[in-house]
């Protein structure tokens, strides 16, 4: 039995997975987000432990046995936040977020101090990176600056607690631009850069290599283990531990999300940077394996936007409404710039802002709808074009996961605007729980072939000629329509 913990922005959810790939429970537990100023996002800590000991209440009142047969723990979970420790393990201040926005200044300082920042990290400086969190605290909170001895992200925060040990991995430590990508080492330049020394950083270890045990005194609480040594795997950041989990580890497999963001994500089997377009280069959770990833910051979320602003019951009758439109209809509608919060990929414009444009009297709410969605894939379709495969490494199988995907009408016009086939599989809603189950799995001895199977295909969204030509005349519009009004977002 294994136990796979994925902490996110919204809740923490823990998942026991039998070794015959039983999901045989799952808790969850909510968390909040504080945003004390303008572009701040903050979360203490102690919220995340709190959220632990509640999924573990939850587990061992409704599966003692599986709990107790657990033989490794794996971790996920968001990417990029600053955790930061002095030289007694304890916590400074609140983590800064992934989705903190205050550190702009300092991703320009950054980029200028280590003008080859791109080709060590594989990737531009944002201020969702942990890297310019910390140039912000040295200039805005140097007292506290002082005091840093350890910056763990949050996931290796809650290893931290859960075994003493100060321990990252590869994908997760790929999102800090402190990490030699292609190496899968800690870079001295880029952390020089920051006022950081190797010290600062937790020792690095493959997601399915073993990172540490847990407390005996935890184990012996949460009735984990029946009293022999419970591992902890290394584990991945978010997206990539969601890879594991689908079974997209091969080079050439991928999927695209439809989650609050959307994510477009591919394996490799080597280093592949584009950051000239904002897309994404990270290690995988496996050993000489890398991913690309293109990040867009509203997709599912720009759904709701509207579902909401033009007042229709919920995001399900927003697509309902959208489907109704005949394809014939299309060319008549509304375009729809989707960067409602800026955008990464593969703009990397934090002042982008989303635009309805060629309203008439004649739309009605079906034609706005439809441009919401639509906008929103061509946004994706932007970020699958910033991918990079090498002529011996083609494009595999794209699986379709996140909130979005319970559309197969959204599914199917994303196969059709990206002209490839989209795969949905069963189960995909459990994502990066069930992946740093997995890899907990792999670090107990599981082999990659043994536990990174693909779930059953649920439908094959096969994309049609049909309308082809529309949809990349309307590509081509909105692509020219941020082009003319990129400047004006200043």
């Amino acid at each position: 039995m294994y136990l796979g913990l994925d902490l996110g922005t919204s809740e923490l959810k823990a998942l026991l997975l039998a070794d015959d790939h039983r999901i045989v429970g799952v808790a969850r537990a909510p968390l909040t987000v504080d945003r004390p100023q303008p572009l701040w996002s903050e979360q203490a800590p102690g919220q995340w432990w709190q959220a632990l000991e509640q999924v573990m209440a939850q587990l061992r009142g409704a599966h003692a046995g599986a709990l107790s047969a657990v033989r490794a723990i794996g971790l996920s979970g968001q990417m990029h936040g600053a955790t930061l420790l002095d030289a007694t393990g304890e916590v400074l201040r609140p983590a800064i977020l992934w989705n903190d926005g205050r550190s702009g200044a300092q991703c320009e300082a950054l980029t200028r101090a280590v003008p080859r920042l791109g080709e060590i990290a594989g990737n531009l400086a944002m201020p969702g990176f942990t890297a310019p969190k910390l140039l912000w605290v040295r200039e805005h909170e140097p007292e506290i600056f002082d005091r840093v001895a350890r910056v763990l992200l949050p996931k290796d925060w809650l290893r931290f607690m859960l075994s003493g040990e100060a321990v990252s991995e590869m994908s997760d430590a790929a999102g800090t631009l402190w990490l030699d990508v292609g190496a899968r080492d800690w870079s001295d330049e880029l952390l020089a850069a920051t006022g950081l020394r190797r010290g600062h950083m937790p020792r690095l270890v493959e997601g399915s290599e073993v990172s540490a045990q847990l407390k005996s005194e935890l184990a012996a609480r949460w009735g984990v283990g029946s009293g022999t040594t419970v591992l902890i795997a290394g584990g991945a950041g978010d997206n990539a531990a969601s890879a594991v989990g689908m079974g997209l580890v091969e080079p050439g497999q991928g999927f695209v999300s439809l989650g609050t963001s959307g994510v477009v994500f591919v394996s490799t089997d080597r280093f592949l940077p584009n950051p000239a377009q904002a897309m994404h280069a990270f290690c995988h959770a496996l050993p000489k394996r890398w991913h690309q990833m293109s990040v867009m910051l509203s997709a599912a979320s720009a759904v709701s936007w509207a579902a909401k602003t033009f007042r229709f019951a919920d995001e399900a009758a927003l697509l309902e409404a959208a489907a109704s439109v005949a394809p014939a209809q299309r060319a008549r509608c509304p375009l729809f710039l989707p960067y409602l919060s800026g955008e990464r990929s593969p703009h990397n414009n934090p002042n982008a802002q989303g635009v309805l444009f060629g309203l008439t009297h004649a739309h009605e709410p079906a034609d706005i709808a439809y441009a919401v969605v639509e906008g929103v894939s061509f946004g994706l379709r932007d970020g699958f074009d910033t991918l990079r495969l090498p002529a011996d490494m083609p494009l595999r199988e794209v699986a379709l996961v996140g909130g979005g995907a319970r559309s197969v009408w959204w599914g199917q016009l994303l196969a059709d605007i990206f002209q490839v086939p989209l795969t949905l599989y069963a189960g995909s809603e459990t994502g990066g729980a069930l992946g740093a189950a997995r890899l907990a799995w792999l670090a107990d001895g599981g082999t990659v072939a043994e536990v990174c199977t693909l779930p059953p295909v649920r439908q094959q969204l096969v994309p049609s000629l049909e309308g082809a030509d529309g949809h990349k005349t309307r590509h081509a519009r909105f692509q020219a329509l941020y082009m003319a009004l990129r400047d004006q977002f200043r």
